[in-house]
C-alpha cells in the first residue's frame, strides 16, 4: 500500500510518497500551480498516482500555533477534497505545523545549502515530513 503525502500551498505542491510497507516516505517532486487561475497540478499529480500505485492521500493542515484553522487550512482541505473526488481514493490530513521550518533548517544544517537552492527543494522535503510523522504516528 503506497500513500502520497502533499503540501499544499498557493504556488506549488511538494509531493512525497511511502515505501510499499510504509514504513519511510521519499520525497518526489514539486508541481507548480496557481490557486488564482485554478490550475492545481491534477494531470501531473495523476502521473504520479498511476506510476506509485498510490492508494491513500495524507494532505498536510497548516494549523496556527494556537490549534486554529487560517485561510490556508481552507485551502488545503479544498485541495483534498477535489482530489478525493477526482481519485477515489482516501484522503486524510496531518498537522503540519513546524513542518517548513524544520525542512529548511534541516537544509541548512546538514545540507548547507543556498537560499536560492532550498526554495527549489523546500516543499518536497515539507511533504516527506509530512508522511513521514503520519506513518510514524499510524503504522
Amino acid at each position: 500500500m503506497r500513500i502520497m503525502g502533499l503540501d499544499v500551498g498557493s504556488k506549488t505542491v511538494g509531493v512525497a510518497v511511502s515505501d510499499p510497507l510504509g514504513f519511510t516516505a521519499q520525497g518526489l517532486e514539486i508541481i507548480p500551480i496557481d490557486e488564482e487561475k485554478g490550475e492545481f497540478g491534477f494531470d501531473r499529480l495523476s502521473e504520479l498516482v498511476k506510476e506509485y500505485k498510490v492508494n491513500k492521500f495524507v494532505v498536510g493542515l497548516p494549523k496556527n500555533m494556537n490549534n486554529t484553522s487560517g485561510p490556508r487550512v481552507e485551502a488545503s482541505q479544498a485541495y483534498g477534497a477535489k482530489i478525493e473526488q477526482l481519485f477515489h481514493l482516501p484522503v486524510e490530513y496531518q498537522d503540519e505545523r513546524l513542518t517548513t521550518v524544520a525542512a529548511e533548517r534541516m537544509l541548512i544544517e546538514q545540507a548547507d545549502v543556498s537560499r536560492k537552492k532550498r526554495k527549489k527543494v523546500i516543499d518536497k522535503l515539507a511533504a516527506q515530513l509530512i508522511l513521514q510523522n503520519y506513518l510514524d504516528r499510524n503504522f
